[in-house]
């Protein structure tokens, strides 16, 4: 596994392949992408996927499922179960990021990244919009996801919690067997532990094409 990232000064990542930064010590983290490049931060549900974004979006445009959820809800009777319009809901957001996708500038993608076919797709449309396609997965465990799902009191099913943990176990197993296949489509895979999270700092865009 290539764990070997292109480096600047000291805490300046442009990261290829796959970069494990889980159990490193040391000082804050920078991380650069090409200009037009998208990164999906990816994790499990309570991973803290929102804290990192939130930090980063000063960088880039952030397409979050949870926006356009938020939309439907605004706009939809109150007693209106999310399960009826869920499909509808799912359908706008693939929507939106293909738009997104397509349009210029840096972009932030929330996903769980545990759905090879969601994968596959962000792939697909990376690459016909001529975009680098980069992932950032944050590895912090069931039991601190499920923590992180209590604190902001938004609790996911168990049925779908273990669905996501299973795809995304599948991925870091392959990942850390494999490497990153270059049929992928992706340009470099991050791996933040919960040491690192809190101290990846900075996302920055405007780097040359990797």
């Amino acid at each position: 596994m290539d764990d070997g990232p292109a480096r600047k000064p000291a805490g300046y990542l442009v990261p290829r392949g796959v970069v494990d930064l889980r159990g490193r010590n040391g000082r804050d983290v920078t991380l650069s992408y090409p200009s037009d490049a998208a990164v999906v931060v990816a994790g499990l549900p309570g991973s803290g996927k929102s804290t990192l974004l939130r930090a980063w979006s000063p960088a880039a445009l952030v397409v979050d499922p949870r926006a356009t959820r938020a939309s439907y809800e605004a706009r939809l009777p109150g007693w209106l179960p999310y399960a009826v319009y869920r499909p509808v809901a799912r359908l706008g957001h693939l929507r939106r990021l293909r738009s997104e996708i397509r349009g210029g500038g840096p972009l932030l993608v929330h996903d769980c990244g545990s759905r090879p076919w969601m994968r596959r797709w962000l792939a697909r449309t990376a690459l016909r919009a001529g975009r680098p396609l980069h992932m950032v997965v944050l590895d912090v465990g069931p039991r601190e996801a499920l923590l992180g799902q209590h604190a902001r009191r938004r609790v996911t099913s168990r049925r779908v919690f273990a669905v996501h943990r299973r795809g995304l176990s599948r991925l870091l197993a392959r990942v850390e067997r494999d490497g990153l296949p270059a049929a992928s489509g992706i340009g470099s895979l991050v791996l933040f532990d919960r040491g690192l999270r809190d101290r990846v700092t900075e996302v920055r865009f405007g780097g040359g094409r990797t």
